[in-house]
């Protein structure tokens, strides 16, 4: 499975700075579920937004043009079918793509799951998700949770590629 993760605003922003532009303690839980044990794929952009710390208990995959860019504790690779090749080779993993907004667009004709969580606010940001063909993918489940502050009432959205 080839499955892209991330939050959105309703603007379409996904980070700012190299950060989430909000604070969503459930959506970061949901993001561990889902990632943990798999194959986690980001550009170095994001990882450097990690504090250049890989994630535990993934295997991090950070992907970058920069031939000489170190990631100790992370598998540093520099194109796309370098990370198809990385997940034949661990079938039982899901690749898991995480971000940003280049290394989505990258691998958009192959991902066959969208993990989505959708803000109900708008936010300032200077990353926006690029644009997927939606007409592609079903919604096979959504929940909403409620928050205090109306900006962060968010939706966990599945979606599958239709056949």
């Amino acid at each position: 499975m080839i499955a892209f993760l991330w939050a959105e605003a309703h603007n379409g922003v996904i980070g700012n700075e190299q950060t989430l532009p909000w604070h969503l303690p459930d959506d970061l839980k949901f993001f561990k579920q889902q990632t943990l044990g798999q194959l986690v794929v980001m550009g170095r952009t994001t990882y450097d937004g990690l504090r250049k710390r890989p994630l535990p208990g993934r295997t991090n995959i950070v992907l970058t043009r920069q031939t000489d860019y170190a990631a100790p504790g992370a598998v540093v690779v520099h194109d796309r079918d370098a990370v198809l090749a990385l997940a034949a080779a661990h079938p039982e993993q899901a690749l898991m793509i995480v971000g940003g907004a280049q290394v989505f667009a990258l691998f958009a004709d192959v991902v066959d799951t969208l993990y989505v969580t959708r803000l109900a606010g708008e936010f300032v940001g200077d990353v926006k998700m690029p644009a997927l063909d939606w007409d592609a993918f079903t919604r096979v489940a959504a929940r909403t949770v409620e928050d205090p502050d109306p900006a962060l009432t968010h939706t966990f959205e599945t979606w599958q590629r239709r056949d």
